[in-house]
């Protein structure tokens, strides 16, 4: 890029779960209810406690208005209930649903199921141990293939030597066995 062009700046953007998911209850178009919009989890509170008041008015009539303004201060608690980020609807849709999966689990959508047992099929073959004096011959014979002794300049090393192998070498106490022959 030339030094004279001009770098039109970034821009981001970062939208919060309510302007992305706006569910709330209560506004047309400009029209707001009185203290609203409500959230679908007052809704439940104010409904509930309602109900709830409505039927026990006889045991909390003599605390007079104390049981009325708890009821509106927790509708007004849970406006921004979460529960693990999430509303509490949603994760009560979870729960059920978690409660209501194979207790194994899902693979490929699918519930997860443990296989029929089958029968292992094999054979294997008991041969008479071989008799001692041909058991000598074979070591004799496998001793004869192998030479007792290695010439000095037969070793030979991929790679740089040890130090213990260096150290050996110097002392004149003979060669030192190196993998990889």
């Amino acid at each position: 890029m030339s030094a004279g062009a001009a770098v039109p700046p970034r821009l981001a953007r970062s939208y919060t779960a309510a302007r992305r998911h706006p569910w709330v209850l209560g506004k047309l178009g400009d029209w707001v209810i009185w203290f609203g919009p409500y959230s679908p989890a007052q809704l439940v509170v104010l409904g509930g406690g309602a109900l709830l008041l409505i039927k026990t008015f006889a045991w909390w009539s003599w605390l007079g208005p104390v049981p009325v303004v708890v009821w509106l201060v927790s509708v007004w608690a849970v406006r921004g209930a979460t529960i693990g980020g999430r509303s509490p609807f949603a994760a009560a849709f979870g729960l059920v649903q978690a409660m209501g999966q194979h207790p194994a689990g899902r693979i490929g959508g699918r519930a997860a199921r443990d296989r029929r047992p089958q029968f292992l099929v094999g054979s294997f073959v008991i041969e008479q141990a071989p008799a001692p004096e041909e058991a000598v011959a074979v070591a004799a014979a496998v001793a004869a293939a192998v030479p007792a002794t290695v010439p000095a300049g037969a070793v030979r090393q991929a790679g740089p030597a040890s130090g213990l192998a260096q150290l050996l070498g110097a002392s004149g106490f003979g060669t030192v066995p190196v993998r990889g022959l």
